[in-house]
């Protein structure tokens, strides 16, 4: 759907009951894939994602020498990936090639170091919004590490565009670099450490690295394809070269993205199950078993199964570090009756966009009480209205507005579209979700039903 014709988000009239489940986790389906780039043979991702950011991540793979193949498979949302690694000899000579980045993190920050070790010329660029988030810690290492990184003036760069000048191999060894903006700068370096010649000592110095969760996550896909890597130092990660494992892996689905569903559980007072809920994780989405709860829910995992009930209403909490969960945090607070405050999401103004920004804007266009912090946001009890939920590129505050819309009548969000950089089957599937237990309403001055769920 185009940015022009805003999405009229459903609007429930009752609870709603449903059981759904979302595609694979784009966290993981992006780390496998870079990860199979690099083994020692063909590898295959069982029931991964397809969604923008995954399509990015292919199509810089092929870029660099990789044979990426769908293959049929069991996977709801799509085919299986079967990934032959770069050859080594093509490593070696690629020339002058351009990856589009698109407005994924993972391919911006993940793919440079694997380009490193490539010989040729390979040009980074993105989306507009790509081009105002921090890449520096990223460059800063590859120029420690000795390999060359340049703006298209020359210059030295510290966001996109800008170029790797690859020389077909890394030294590897120490580099000191401040992660303090996104983890995802110690998970880029982490996933080809083993390549280099003599592995990777990752050294953090500045203030507390963010949503620490996903440098496990990396650690831990390393650990299972045979890398050695030592994490037991806080601010410290060594990983010793060596043979990446080809493998065989079934990708989780993504539990970041199961959180606007069962937020829908709250904002109807309803009931939401997510079956294959994994009873271990290193997803960060794990998290709202416990946050859901401290906001006037019931959460059950009961054979696999993650049950969310809504209670008879949203209550306000204090929460920390939700990190990518945030816009969904943040837009049932907005619903709720007491006031919250959101710490420890500084690193938020790095995303997609400046997030809480973002979410201060949207929740004051429907007449809510939102105001910034140095560290994250307060959100107070007011009663919503209709209007036009601005998406800013990014695909959690779509989803934030689709919450909005199910409590509030007279909501529409701009580009539900930006949706497929995760989701692309969003649309479809909120609508299976909520079945008849909603109504498609324009913005108007449709009257708030006595059950609907609202702040006061």
């Amino acid at each position: 759907m185009s940015a022009s014709a805003p999405w009229p988000a459903p609007y429930a009239r009752r609870p709603v009951d449903a059981t759904v489940t979302v595609p694979g986790s784009k966290s993981l389906t992006n780390r496998y894939l870079v990860l199979a780039a690099l083994a020692e043979g063909t590898s295959r991702l069982r029931a991964p994602l397809h969604s923008r950011d995954s399509a990015l991540m292919v199509d810089a793979l092929r870029t660099l020498g990789a044979t990426v193949t769908e293959v049929a498979g069991d996977g709801e949302f799509g085919p299986d990936l079967e990934v032959t690694p770069i050859p080594r000899d093509s490593m070696s000579d690629l020339g002058e090639v351009a990856v589009d980045c698109g407005l994924a993190g993972t391919v911006m920050r993940f793919v440079p170091p694997l380009a490193a070790l490539s010989r040729g010329e390979i040009a980074f660029d993105g989306d507009a919004h790509a081009r105002v988030r921090p890449m520096g810690a990223v460059i800063d290492a590859l120029e420690g590490l000795g390999v060359p990184v340049s703006s298209r003036g020359g210059g030295r760069p510290a966001s996109l565009p800008f170029t790797v000048h690859g020389t077909g191999s890394v030294p590897g060894g120490h580099v000191v670099v401040d992660a303090s903006g996104s983890s995802q700068f110690v998970s880029a370096l982490l996933l080809a450490g083993a390549r280099f010649d003599k592995g990777l000592h990752l050294e953090h110095l500045g203030r507390p690295v963010p949503s620490l969760d996903h440098i496990a996550m990396t650690v831990d896909v390393l650990r299972g394809v045979g890398v050695e890597v030592d994490d037991s130092e806080p601010n410290h990660w060594i990983v010793k070269p060596g043979a990446i494992r080809a493998f065989d892996v079934r990708i989780e689905q993504d539990l970041s993205n199961a959180g606007p569903f069962l937020a829908a559980a709250l904002a109807t007072r309803g009931t939401v199950r997510i079956p294959n809920w994994p009873e271990h994780t290193t997803q960060v989405g794990d998290a709202w078993r416990e946050i859901l709860p401290r906001l006037g829910a019931d959460a059950t995992l009961d054979g696999g199964t993650l049950t969310v009930r809504g209670g008879q209403r949203i209550t306000g909490a204090e929460l920390a570090d939700t990190s990518e969960l945030a816009p969904t945090v943040a837009a049932l607070c907005a619903l709720a009756e007491t006031p919250s405050r959101l710490t420890g999401i500084a690193h938020l103004r790095g995303h997609e966009t400046d997030r809480l920004a973002a979410l201060v804007a949207e929740i004051t266009r429907l007449g809510g009480d939102a105001e910034e912090t140095a560290d994250g946001l307060v959100i107070r009890p007011a009663r919503l209205h209709g209007g036009v939920v601005r998406t800013y590129a990014d695909h959690r505050m779509a989803t934030a507005g689709a919450v909005w819309g199910l409590a509030v009548p007279g909501v529409e969000v701009e580009d539900i579209g930006t949706t497929s950089k995760t989701i692309p089957e969003f649309p479809q599937m909120w609508a299976r979700m909520l079945g008849d237990s909603a109504e498609w309403e324009p913005s108007g001055d449709a009257p708030a039903p006595d059950e609907t769920v609202k702040a006061p």
